[in-house]
């Protein structure tokens, strides 16, 4: 048995719901795959297209509505038309976008995917921030006091009242696992020093069927799920890129590192011990999802992450910038 079962509303229910709410005039309404915790349906009202999630966890939909202010030219965040009540869940209506999934796309457009997630990234990087922003920033009042590093560390805590929680055990019920996550736990820690205070834009679940791209990969259609997004230091994204690249040819043959390192919107300051921060926020996606994986209940999932985060701790960090 696994945690995390997503509602699954019937095509029948769905389509009757929206008939309902679009005086009938609903066209090609079809499913669509993806999201962890949400059921979606992609259809059509005359010429505008649509997707609609559906959902027990509101407050994934209310961050979305929020991410809208990010929207820019390079940072097309879809917009949220509608949230609410239907079929005894919570749901969302936003306008459709499409593409596909960036870490779907062929080797072989390698260059395009770490042109776009270049651009991206540094669309990210130019949303306005102050000192004092929240880490959480779509919730100031719970976060005031969050820094940057207590929300790694957050990472890592098996807090009780937590939606994924009560995956400590598991972890510590397999003497491998365990002891590759207090391995990452103790070099974390020891890296975080390194990590600055900073406030930018953070996605904080980059790939995992959250960015589209079109036009064979050259440009980013969409960037949506938002709930895991945060202010902190833009190369938690970078991190986010090559620590799954393991799983997706393209993204690692995008080699997103380099590219950062050589991104003409930073200077040298931007990337004081760069290398050291990054290899931090690698540990913590690695041990972070020896939870998450303990937790869902994916076995084979938490072995190709425990494999991961032994290689990138036997790695250690990637080689120091020089510009």
């Amino acid at each position: 048995m696994t945690n995390g079962q997503k509602p699954h509303p019937t095509y029948a229910e769905a389509g009757s719901w929206l008939a309902s709410r679009h005086d009938g005039a609903v066209l090609d309404l079809s499913p669509l795959s993806g999201g962890f915790w949400s059921s979606a349906f992609a259809y059509r009202v005359g010429e505008d297209a649509f997707v609609l999630r559906l959902s027990d966890m509101p407050e994934g939909f209310a961050i979305d509505v929020a991410a809208m202010h990010f929207r820019a030219p390079n940072l097309p965040v879809p917009v949220v038309v509608d949230t609410g009540k239907a079929l005894g869940l919570h749901f969302a209506i936003s306008q459709r976008h499409y593409g596909c999934f960036i870490e779907a796309t062929p080797v072989e457009e390698a260059g395009a995917v770490g042109g776009a997630l270049e651009v991206l990234l540094a669309a990210m990087r130019a949303m306005p921030s102050k000192p004092h922003d929240a880490v959480v920033w779509y919730d100031r009042e719970a976060s005031a006091d969050v820094t940057w590093r207590a929300w790694l560390r957050a990472g890592l805590v098996d807090d009780p009242e937590a939606r994924v929680s009560r995956w400590r055990a598991t972890l510590a019920s397999n003497p491998r696992v365990d002891a590759l996550f207090k391995a990452c736990e103790s070099r974390i820690e020891e890296l975080l020093p390194a990590c600055p205070e900073r406030r930018d834009l953070i996605h904080g679940d980059l790939l995992h069927q959250n960015v589209l791209v079109a036009d064979h990969a050259a440009h980013v259609t969409a960037i949506f799920s938002w709930k895991c997004s945060a202010r902190g230091d833009f190369l938690f994204d970078v991190a986010w890129c090559t620590f799954w690249g393991a799983w997706h040819p393209s993204i690692a043959a995008a080699d997103i590192w380099r590219r950062t390192l050589t991104a003409p919107d930073l200077g040298e300051g931007d990337l004081v011990d760069a290398s050291a921060r990054h290899h931090c926020y690698e540990l913590q996606i690695a041990a972070s999802h020896l939870g998450w994986n303990a937790w869902t209940g994916d076995d084979q999932g938490l072995v190709a992450v425990a494999d991961a985060a032994e290689c990138t701790l036997e790695r250690g960090p990637f080689p120091a910038p020089h510009r």
